[in-house]
């Protein structure tokens, strides 16, 4: 199967698919602690980022249009990504060398983190069967602040202009964070 009719399927499932996890964990709330293999087979957990803010997006499978649009969004901004002091972490229900393979065909410089049994996303509440058959994240992402409480959660998310809008985001919630 070629990349183009991969991606029209997988958006095509995605378009027809239903839930199977309960919903988010709210704002406010300690965010679901997890260890996860990254595209080169290291473990990252999420107490391992304590200290600092954390943007955790969940997508449905590499190498599919919007998948790929996002994460390449995620690459161009990364540095200030970094100059806000916040990590990504970006997950899906691939295996760790379909991550490998698609971090390395676009130069993605973040952690792409493994969720082969589908634990984390189900924690998360995004994880979705779609067509009754194949269970994916649903694109949602999750910003945890450094005492490793969710700050905000995007359930619609646009992949062009996610990145752009979490850094505006950050910024305010990281004022608001100050204030305390």
């Amino acid at each position: 199967m070629n990349k183009t009719w991969s991606g029209c399927a997988a958006v095509l499932l995605l378009c027809c698919a239903g839930a199977v996890s309960a919903g988010a964990p709210p704002v406010g709330s300690m965010a679901p602690e997890f260890t996860l293999p990254d595209q080169h087979g290291e473990s990252i957990s999420l107490a391992s980022k304590r200290g600092s803010w954390v943007v955790l997006y969940f997508y449905p499978k590499d190498a599919t249009p919007g998948c790929t649009t996002e994460a390449c969004e995620f690459r161009d901004n990364i540095f200030a990504f970094r100059k806000a002091g916040a990590t990504v972490l970006g997950i899906s229900v691939d295996d760790v060398d379909s991550h490998k393979s698609f971090s390395t065909e676009h130069s993605l410089p973040f952690p792409l983190l493994a969720d082969s049994a589908k634990k984390v996303a189900a924690s998360y509440g995004v994880l979705y069967r779609a067509l009754g058959v194949m269970e994916l994240a649903r694109r949602e992402t999750f910003i945890i602040d450094p005492e490793g409480r969710i700050a905000r959660h995007y359930a619609k998310v646009d992949p062009k202009s996610h990145a752009r809008e979490l850094l505006a985001d950050l910024a305010a919630l990281q004022k608001q964070h100050q204030a305390m």
